[in-house]
């Protein structure tokens, strides 16, 4: 399937629905409403929503106060904010109090686009996989992220989402279920396992495997979705069969996707593997495609590094 929705569009309308069975359901804004795409919940529902200004640390607060009275409360602003700006009081206030914010980083990565490099979050998934027991995830496309934000509401628990919110390919039928902490397979191979995460990454990682089809080379593609806690059981499984994995990320192959993987490996059935992501670099202005490019986040460089993991696995097999 290949036709494109926005992502805030369907986030909000998801918040709607959510909202509409469950009066618990609160939406918090620091003053970027209009970025996220939410006004409509606040025009349904003006009562359950709260506008702190540009005040992120605040907001999260707030939110770790309305938790404390059973509302469900979703805040949302850059992901450069959530991660940075807001780590304190999200790690204490919410994480530590052991509360339930849901709490959404919008234009993760190369989506920041032209707001540039202070607001270009490559390092968001590292800085919140470090907090106990939070579940960390990154939508696809428009059905995954509906059926993830209603997990997210389910889960008892504190949640950091990372929102692509601009349009992208919809690549999974209506009928699809997920589960957080449990990743998705797109394509089956038995060569080499590409592991990719979010919108932008997923969908260079199944041209990558049309490329590599092309020379001759199955690739599995996986959409690991979940972050932490990691599908330990099919990256397990991924390196049984195909004994060979490459990671995809739109973030810092530091602590990210990559090291996730890399730490289940190292423990549980070493193999080889390559990271593909932005290697410790800081952002900068420019258009998706040009950061794209700029950052190594392709298709194309997908295909090398599975070309390379692949001369490796082949050195390491018995004469």
């Amino acid at each position: 399937m290949s036709n494109q929705l926005e992502m805030r569009a369907v986030y909000t309308e998801t918040l709607l629905n959510l909202g509409r069975a469950d009066e618990r359901i609160v939406l918090l804004e620091a003053d970027l409403m209009r970025a996220t795409g939410t006004k409509s919940f606040k025009d349904e529902y003006p009562q359950r929503t709260f506008n702190v200004g540009v005040a992120e640390a605040n907001m999260v607060s707030v939110a770790a106060g309305l938790s404390t009275t059973g509302k469900i409360p979703f805040a949302n602003t850059f992901a450069c904010f959530a991660a940075r700006r807001t780590y304190d009081q999200f790690f204490i206030s919410a994480n530590y109090a052991r509360l339930n914010v849901k709490l959404v980083g919008s234009d993760p990565g190369v989506t920041a686009a032209l707001n540039g490099g202070t607001h270009m979050a490559f390092e968001d998934l590292g800085i919140m996989r470090t907090i106990p027991k939070l579940v960390v995830f990154e939508p696809s496309d428009p059905v995954s992220l509906r059926e993830l934000v209603h997990c997210a509401a389910a889960h008892q628990g504190c949640t950091y989402m990372r929102l692509h919110r601009g349009p992208t390919n919809t690549l999974y039928d209506n009928s699809e279920t997920f589960e957080l902490g449990k990743g998705k397979v797109l394509r089956n191979g038995k060569d080499i396992a590409l592991i990719a995460t979010g919108a932008v990454m997923l969908n260079e990682a199944l041209q990558a495997a049309e490329m590599l089809a092309n020379q001759g080379i199955s690739a599995t593609v996986v959409d690991m979705h979940t972050i932490k806690p990691i599908d330990r059981d099919l990256v397990i499984h991924l390196a049984q069969e195909c004994g060979a994995i490459v990671t995809c990320e739109n973030h810092q192959v530091i602590n990210g996707l990559g090291s996730a993987v890399a730490e289940v490996l190292v423990e549980e059935i070493p193999a080889p593997m390559s990271r593909v992501g932005v290697k410790e670099m800081f952002g900068e202005v420019g258009t998706v495609d040009y950061l794209k490019e700029r950052f190594g986040l392709t298709a194309a460089v997908i295909c090398a590094q599975a070309e390379q993991l692949l001369e490796k696995k082949k050195a390491a097999l018995p004469a």
